[in-house]
């Protein structure tokens, strides 16, 4: 877990890589429950028996937006920022999935803060961030995740 004890710290960190999550498993149930809450129940990604016999990848693979939906999940567990009023995920530059996740695959973000900004209220951060699946060379999303924080 990487503390940042001020905004000055946190402007003084711009890039540099600022932490590396744990791993996390995405498994089947985790796949299912996405797909539950988004209605993306195509069969890559639910159906096993057929992923098994028609899929490239001879098991189901994550949702691309599961595995970016994770990315406040990864930041939250792995930085403690100043005390804010609210923290706003404000939006993505840039998402890219250049490799799947296949069921039971773990992942880590890498997080290299690229800027931040001063913003009426509080600041404007944006995060470059790699989400990497344990024994995969590529990266499974690159992406360029902005947050604000308001004092």
């Amino acid at each position: 877990m990487r503390h940042i004890a001020s905004v000055a710290d946190l402007k003084n960190l711009v890039g540099q890589e600022v932490a590396v999550s744990d791993w996390i498993k995405i498994d089947q149930a985790r796949i299912n429950m996405f797909a539950q809450a988004s209605g993306d129940h195509q069969w890559i990604h639910v159906d096993a028996e057929r992923c098994r016999h028609e899929s490239p990848y001879g098991a189901p693979i994550a949702h691309g937006f599961l595995t970016l939906s994770l990315l406040p999940m990864l930041l939250q567990s792995s930085i403690t920022f100043p005390p804010c009023k609210l923290a706003v995920n404000y939006g993505l530059n840039r998402v890219r999935f250049p490799a799947p996740v296949q069921v039971d695959q773990r992942i880590r973000a890498r997080m290299t803060l690229q800027t931040v900004e001063d913003i009426a209220g509080g600041v404007q951060m944006v995060w470059d961030v790699t989400l990497e699946c344990d024994g995969v060379d590529k990266p499974v999303c690159v992406a360029e995740l902005i947050l604000r924080h308001y004092y």
